[in-house]
């Protein structure tokens, strides 16, 4: 991980992030718990503002602070980052859990989680979060121009793979249809799709939302080899944000992830 996360930080100042909204004084937030010890993780687009600042846009502090910053640390730029400064940004994404969670989005997805028997909060069987793109923007990614989106994929394209490379992850859960089409873009992959009758979201004017699982395996990343074959799943409702998930809908999409991951995490 600290190789990883150096690279991470080597990217701050890369031009290719000129002209976007990264948050360049917030550290790269490799994972949201510890992916040293997890055999799941949930994958999702990128860290929320709101990791970083509150309603008011001021920077969370104290008791509040969720992940490291330049001033949190001290640094002038994160070029001056040494391998004390590493450990501490590692320790707050591997204590996340146990310190400030941004409950409000991650609560609903470990409902998902727990068909699998794993979980963000626990200490036996404990599940982390990763993001295609491990840097927070000051706008929400769909609130992003299609070119500063692709043009943060493309510099970020093998972040997942190193991440994923030297963990024990053996299976990765998309958490939306946004998140598997750009999974898919950097994966080179097209993961098999299935319509499932009973994850459609009803709507008044008849025109039901479907819902669509989708499965498949990767064993590279970009151009990173993962050494290993991870059970990939996805779904196109965004659990957090998707109009009229409904509870049923919830639970129907949790077993058929504990039935899918059944034989990868025995």
């Amino acid at each position: 991980m600290h190789l990883a996360l150096a690279t991470l930080l080597n990217r701050m100042d890369s031009a290719a992030f000129d002209g976007t909204s990264v948050i360049r004084w917030g550290a790269p937030v490799p994972s949201f718990g510890d992916l040293s010890v997890s055999s799941v993780a949930t994958i999702g687009l990128n860290p929320s503002n709101r990791e970083f600042v509150n309603e008011a846009g001021v920077e969370l502090c104290d008791a509040d602070r969720r992940f490291h910053t330049l001033g949190s640390l001290g640094l002038a730029a994160w070029s001056d980052a040494d391998t004390r400064h590493l450990q501490l940004i590692l320790r707050s994404c591997r204590t996340y859990f146990r310190n400030n969670p941004y409950d409000r989005w991650f609560k609903k997805l470990d409902q998902i989680l727990c068909g699998t028997a794993f979980s963000f909060y626990a200490d036996l069987y404990p599940a982390c979060h990763l993001d295609l793109i491990p840097y927070a923007t000051a706008a929400k990614w769909m609130d992003l121009e299609p070119r500063e989106r692709t043009a943060l994929l493309d510099a970020t394209a093998d972040a997942l793979g190193l991440l994923l490379r030297d963990s024990p992850v053996r299976v990765v859960i998309l958490n939306g249809k946004a998140v598997v089409q750009q999974f898919q873009y950097i994966a080179g992959a097209i993961l098999d799709q299935k319509e499932m009758p009973g994850w459609s979201l009803p709507r008044e004017s008849g025109r039901d939302i479907s819902g669509f699982a989708y499965v498949g395996s990767v064993h590279q990343l970009a151009d990173v080899r993962l050494n290993r074959d991870i059970l990939v799943l996805g779904y196109n409702h965004n659990i957090q944000s998707s109009f009229g998930v409904t509870n049923e809908v919830i639970r129907a999409i949790r077993d058929w992830v504990g039935e899918q991951s059944r034989g990868a995490l025995r």
